[in-house]
């Protein structure tokens, strides 16, 4: 049996990272927007839940988290290891010959 030897090379990198982090934050900005809307007497309605922040805003904003967080997740790794690095061959351009 031969064991395939895995590159350094991460699965994210600082880019994917930071998409992640953003849409983390902008889901849980939308959690937020839609806590509360109850009313002080429990006999009392509260037309607050009906609002636009928690109807519309709140829930786009969650959805918006998580798209920003699916092309984190789908977005192309630029890192490579060390060893693609030697093993890939640099690019130049061709010379025309006269």
């Amino acid at each position: 049996m031969h064991k395939k030897q895995q590159g350094d090379a991460l699965l994210f990198d600082r880019h994917k990272y930071t998409w992640l982090i953003i849409g983390l934050v902008v889901t849980a900005l939308g959690f937020l927007l839609m806590i509360g809307g109850g009313s002080e007497d429990p006999s009392a309605f509260s037309d607050a839940i009906f609002n636009f922040r928690r109807l519309t805003l709140a829930p786009l904003l969650v959805l918006a988290g998580y798209g920003i967080q699916i092309y984190a997740i789908m977005k192309k790794t630029t890192n490579l290891s060390e060893k693609e690095k030697q093993e890939k061959p640099a690019r130049s351009t061709p010379s025309k010959k006269k």
